[in-house]
């Protein structure tokens, strides 16, 4: 594992393997616009923007073939909703979307209906063809490790092509211990082409460069890239840009 890397490598990295999200309910034409702009750096595209459904084609007008638009569905509530979850994905790939997120039932699943969450993930994994298809469990949620290691393998059982942690929208979004627990049950899937996505809270390059080590250490250097490995934000991009750019972004620890 390369502990060593620089805030440079890692900004880098970081750039290529960025879902650029902007999901606010007020979100308007003008705001996607503008968020499909920043994808496109002077330092390098991100990996792919996400957006509500309804923005999907306007996102996909609006970018180079080589970023992607994801978008979300069953989000933020992660209800039992497989008519809303479809309808969802039915408008993504009407629009022109490559990826959907989907928010896995986890209220139901920390209730022990396991079988109505295999069913609809099931469902939205049948419906969602060919689309890339990540889950997203809502890791600060679950609560437990046990809980959090179960949601995942049930998601790569469904034929998940990614299990990301958070939707954002919680009080816990991505943790370092989650992201282990996640990472580990995805290795000891033997799901080779299996990938993971940290998403929610995730500010700075620094922040950045601990969920690459973590994923450098559980799935091999091979899968630092935006097939295996994705970070969804917001903010993220202003450090990666400040850095890459020499500016006064994450600072090295000790350096200050």
């Amino acid at each position: 594992m390369n502990n060593n890397r620089t805030l440079h490598d890692a900004a880098r990295l970081a750039l290529a393997c960025l879902d650029l999200t902007s999901l606010n309910d007020a979100d308007t034409a003008a705001d996607i616009e503008a968020l499909c702009r920043r994808a496109q750096t002077a330092h390098g595209p991100v990996a792919a923007v996400c957006v509500w459904p309804r923005f999907v084609a306007q996102a996909r007008a609006a970018l180079p073939a080589g970023i992607r638009v994801a978008a979300v569905a069953n989000f933020p509530e992660g209800e039992v909703d497989l008519t809303r979850a479809v309808a969802d994905i039915e408008l993504i790939a009407l629009g022109g979307g490559d990826e959907v997120d989907v928010v896995l039932p986890y209220r139901a699943l920390m209730e022990g209906r396991r079988d109505e969450v295999a069913e609809f993930l099931s469902e939205v994994r049948e419906a969602s063809r060919p689309l890339v298809l990540k889950v997203i469990i809502e890791s600060g949620e679950l609560k437990t490790a046990e809980l959090v290691a179960e949601a995942t393998r049930m998601a790569l059982a469904a034929g998940a092509d990614f299990v990301k942690t958070s939707t954002g929208k919680t009080p816990v979004s991505a943790t370092l211990q989650a992201a282990g627990v996640m990472l580990k049950t995805i290795e000891a899937s033997g799901m080779r082409h299996a990938g993971f996505k940290a998403s929610g809270g995730i500010r700075t390059v620094a922040d950045a460069r601990e969920y690459l080590q973590l994923a450098e250490a559980w799935l091999g250097e091979a899968a630092l890239n935006p097939r295996r490995l994705r970070i969804g934000a917001s903010g993220l991009l202003n450090d990666i840009e400040a850095v890459l750019g020499g500016g006064a972004g994450s600072v090295e620890p000790g350096s200050y």
